[in-house]
Parts: structure tokens; C-alpha cells; sequence
């Protein structure tokens, strides 16, 4: 006898999660026989949209790519661009890129901790509920995620798709006055930061290891930002330009999204990636706050990419602090480029994991063709294996609606920059 039933589930929507996903399972005589994740993303066309456009154009246009991550995608492209032209922008330059960056990793993970994981882990439905129990925690979260949009904004000239940033640098630079208010916001949100590796290891995550291969970028002495050689914990180290040799994209029929592998398996990036191979390049006092959890890192248990995302929080204020200390304005915010043909390659750590880009670039610097691989799609095949792992770890004999919970709190976890990244997820169940 077969039963079939469609259930649907709604959480209410939280601020910058939209878009639709479905979930396919088909269960024989209690075992999972099929899994679809099913995204429903419409193409999005950016990549022809840069063709024939100059070279100054492009940092802001893919700005408009992603409004959680425009600091990931302009800083992977002006590497990229400036990889071509053989443009070194000094030192300047690429201390404030870094602390660019860690604006829009301070804004991303306390979002998605507070807004989108942590009332999974509660209890709660949405993150309305949860402030009611509680309401310091939350405070403390919108806190850090407003001084995130506000280093955003004071380089980028605004926090949501940023124009500030440019080839060969900065449109303009902050005058010693600004940053130092700036540092003195930043210095001051350290103890918060500080805890909040602490309530996130203390929260009730599950025991849930398995085994999976860990890729992201490394750096001889700093946690990886915006340079590096791409690694994984089993045993590649390839230059960004060997990008494409090791990870192949295709398309699966039931979804929109690309998957990209690594030796035809799934692997994973972002935070708990990083901080599997990084963990020596952390600053020491994040260590040291680690080492006071109960989670040992490297670790195997997806959910504890909540603990990894609090710490990078705290490495970031750090390390934007670090930067800042002795700001000196430079005599020009940027150094000019002179266009010249040739096929440039920039991949850096967006909050989610590798953003690469490469971009051909013809003698005028416009540019001919453009390929960009976002880090939810290197995930999708790792998200599925994840769903699949963990609801056979549940109980395929649950009631549908805890199927559906868990299924939810999984790709919630990866904190998807996609339509799989929403609290409307249909789950069709066939037993039989």
C-alpha cells in the first residue's frame, strides 16, 4: 500500500530570507530510497551581463549580485581584475580591503545566528519569539550586526551594495578622526563578541558527526580573508588559478542550482570549513575562548558551524582592531591602473565560503567573458548529503511535520545565500 502526502509547512519569514525550496523523499519499507532538494532559483544572468562592460564597472555591478555578501563578490573581482593588469596596491590598500571584509563577516554571521539558527536550537519559531526569552542575546546580536553594516558603510560609502571600493583600491580614504571613532565601536563590542562563542557552544546543538571533506582557502600567517591557496582537509593545495582543473559544476535535472564537486564527492565550505583548516591562524584570544567550550575543533558535527561563525565574529573585530591601530592616511586611496589584456583569477572567504571569479579581459579592460562560482553552489551536493544523513539518523518513521523541522533546521544551517535559504519548504513524503 503506498501513502502519499503533501504537507506544508510556514515559519514565518525573517528579513533577507525569500525564495522557494522543495523536498522529495521517498521512503521504502523504512529506508530512503529517494532525496530531492529541489531549488526553484530563476537564472540570474550576471555573468552576460558584464560582457562588454569596462573594468571600472565591475565592482559595483556585482555588488548587486548578493545584498548580504557585495564586500565577498567586489573584492573577489578587483583581485581578479588586478591579477590581469599586474597591480600591486600596497599595503594600504590591502589592510582596509581586510577590514572591509571583516565588516561583512561581523554583519552576515550575527545574523544568521541570531535571526536564522538560534531559535532552531531553542525551541522557537522565529526570532520574535525567542528575544521574549531572550531579549539581551538578541540585542547583543542586532548590536553586533549594526557594526558590521557600519565598517561596510565606512568604506563602502553604504552597508547594502557598497560603491566605495574600486580597482587599485578606494574611492576615498577615512581621515584619522573617523577611524579612530570607528575603533573605539569596534574595541568596545570585543567582551560581547567574546561571550558569544560561549552561548553558542552552550546552546543544545545535536551530537550529529559524520564525515566530510573541509575546502577552503589558506594563508602562511593570517586567517583566510581575501588571499590564499585553496586547500582541503584531504590533502589538496592548489593555486586559485587551478580552480576549475579540481572542481567540476554540473547541473542536476531536479534543480536549478549548480553542484560543484571535488573528486566526484560533495565537500563543504564556509565557516566550519575555515575553521577546520585555520584553526593555528586564529588570533590567540579566540583560541583561547574556543578552548573554553566543550567542542573540540577541528570538528565533524555540522552544527557546530554556529560556534565556528561566533568565533569568526570575535577574530574579526580583532583583527579590523589589529588594522586600524596605527591608521595613517595615505596620500592617494588608490593606485591607477593601466588595462592590458589577459585572463585574471580572485577567490576569497565570503561568510559562506570560496567566491571565485575569473574574468578575460580584453586590451581596453572590458570584459569578454566572466565566470562566477558562489559558495552555496559548491554546498548544494553537500547540503543533500547532510539531509539525508540526518534523517535517517532521526527516524524515517517520524511524523511528517518532525521531517520537515529537521529538514529545515539542516539547510538552515548552511545559511544559504539561495531560495533553499527560506522558512516555506514543502516536503512530499511517499511511503510504501
Amino acid at each position: 500500500m503506498t501513502q502519499s502526502r503533501k504537507i506544508s509547512l510556514c515559519v514565518p519569514v525573517l528579513a533577507r530570507v525569500e525564495g522557494e525550496g522543495a523536498l522529495d523523499l521517498e521512503v521504502h519499507d523504512g529506508h530512503l530510497k529517494t532525496l530531492r532538494l529541489r531549488i526553484f532559483e530563476p537564472p540570474r544572468l550576471f555573468e552576460k551581463f558584464l560582457e562588454g562592460r569596462e573594468y571600472q564597472e565591475i565592482p559595483d555591478m556585482v555588488a548587486r549580485i548578493c545584498g548580504i555578501c557585495p564586500v565577498a563578490y567586489q573584492m573577489s573581482a578587483v583581485h581578479a581584475i588586478e591579477g590581469v593588469f599586474g597591480l600591486a596596491p600596497g599595503p594600504w590598500v590591502r589592510a582596509m580591503r581586510r577590514v572591509f571584509y571583516c565588516g561583512e563577516w561581523i554583519q552576515s554571521h550575527s545574523l544568521h545566528i541570531h535571526l536564522l539558527a538560534a531559535p532552531d536550537f531553542l525551541g522557537y519559531s522565529n526570532v520574535s519569539e525567542m528575544a521574549r526569552a531572550y531579549p539581551d542575546v538578541v540585542r547583543r546580536g542586532l548590536a553586533l550586526q549594526a557594526l558590521g553594516n557600519e565598517i561596510i558603510r565606512f568604506f563602502g560609502g553604504r552597508s547594502v551594495h557598497p560603491v566605495g571600493a574600486r580597482v587599485g583600491g578606494f574611492h576615498r580614504a577615512p581621515s584619522q578622526a573617523e577611524v579612530a571613532a570607528l575603533r573605539e565601536q569596534v574595541w568596545a563590542a570585543l567582551p560581547g563578541a567574546e561571550a558569544l562563542v560561549a552561548w553558542t557552544a552552550s546552546l543544545n546543538l545535536p551530537d550529529d558527526p559524520q564525515d566530510f571533506v573541509s575546502v577552503a582557502l589558506r594563508h602562511p600567517d593570517e586567517y583566510p580573508m581575501n588571499e590564499g591557496r585553496i586547500v582541503s582537509s584531504d590533502g589538496l593545495d592548489i593555486s586559485i588559478a587551478d580552480y576549475e582543473t579540481h572542481f567540476p559544476e554540473h547541473q542536476e535535472p531536479h534543480s536549478t542550482a549548480l553542484y560543484t564537486t571535488l573528486n566526484r564527492r560533495p565537500y563543504l565550505v564556509g565557516p566550519l570549513a575555515r575553521l577546520n583548516l585555520n584553526l593555528d591562524r586564529l588570533h590567540t584570544p579566540v583560541r583561547e575562548a574556543l578552548g573554553r567550550t566543550n567542542i573540540a575543533f577541528p570538528s565533524r558535527n555540522m552544527f557546530h558551524s554556529i560556534v565556528a561563525r561566533a568565533a569568526e565574529i570575535h577574530y574579526a573585530l580583532l583583527e579590523a582592531s589589529r588594522l586600524l591601530e596605527d591608521y595613517t592616511e595615505p596620500e592617494a586611496s588608490f593606485v591607477p591602473a593601466v588595462p592590458r589584456s589577459g585572463i585574471g583569477y580572485g577567490c576569497t572567504e565570503a561568510p559562506r565560503g570560496l567566491l571565485w571569479h575569473r574574468y578575460d579581459l580584453d586590451t581596453a579592460g572590458q570584459v569578454l567573458h566572466a565566470r562566477i562560482v558562489p559558495p552555496t553552489s559548491q554546498n548544494q551536493a553537500r547540503i543533500e548529503a547532510d539531509l539525508r544523513h540526518s534523517l535517517e539518523t532521526l527516524g524515517l518513521d517520524r511524523d511528517d511535520e518532525t521531517l520537515c523541522q529537521q529538514a529545515e533546521m539542516v539547510i538552515r544551517n548552511y545559511d544559504p545565500c539561495i531560495s533553499c535559504a527560506t522558512h516555506f519548504l514543502t516536503v512530499r513524503v511517499e511511503r510504501r
